[in-house]
């Protein structure tokens, strides 16, 4: 996976509440196992008509926004059913931070463990960063200085536990942070398993 720190990209608007992960990853797609090219089923309902063309009134659908890597959404983005599938999804179509007052538990902890930041901001930031997101405007999240630039009024600071910061800027999932934690006690338990055990993994 490919970390980053510092991103600069096109913020699309989708300030309505309560979009669920049905929404964002239908059901009917949940048997596709394989993370790469979920992203064309992403709000496919809302992207698409029946006969696959696309709906032009949807957000992603539209120039300035087509490509966009954040989101901009309402509150309990995320909430509803825990299939991680939804976070492949939006990982898939290039979306790499998501802004929303709140979001669903079990989606946040995805979005963690798929190295999307699901970035928790409300009141005047939130308004700030929806109105350039209206606008069509770049927005800038920088992760090593924990803050959001959207317009002249100055940054917006937000929290990130530093663990889960470190895991996004270097490209470290679940297993990548603890092979870099815990190299050393891996190897002494490999180290201390009798020929017989075998080598793990094989």
């Amino acid at each position: 996976m490919t970390g980053w720190t510092r991103l600069e990209a096109v913020a699309a608007p989708l300030p309505e509440a309560d979009i669920d992960t049905d929404v964002i990853f239908p059901a009917r797609f949940l048997l596709l196992m394989d993370k790469a090219g979920l992203g064309r089923h992403a709000f496919h309902e809302r992207r698409y008509h029946a006969d696959g063309t696309p709906r032009p009134e949807f957000v992603l659908n539209r120039p300035p926004w087509t490509g966009a890597r954040i989101l901009v959404a309402g509150d309990n983005f995320g909430c509803g059913s825990s299939r991680e599938h939804a976070v492949w999804a939006l990982a898939d179509l290039g979306i790499a931070c998501i802004v929303a007052p709140g979001f669903g538990e079990i989606f946040y902890a995805n979005c963690l463990r798929n190295l999307v930041l699901p970035l928790r901001l409300a009141g005047a930031g939130h308004a700030r960063v929806l109105a350039a997101a209206m606008a069509g405007r770049v927005v800038s999240v920088d992760l090593a200085a924990t803050t959001l630039a959207c317009d002249a009024a100055g940054p917006i600071g937000f929290a990130l536990d530093a663990h889960r910061r470190r895991a996004l800027m270097q490209g470290l999932d679940e297993i990548g942070l603890s092979l870099a934690d815990d190299a050393a006690d891996i190897a002494r338990f490999e180290a201390a398993r009798p020929p017989w055990a075998g080598a793990i993994g094989t």
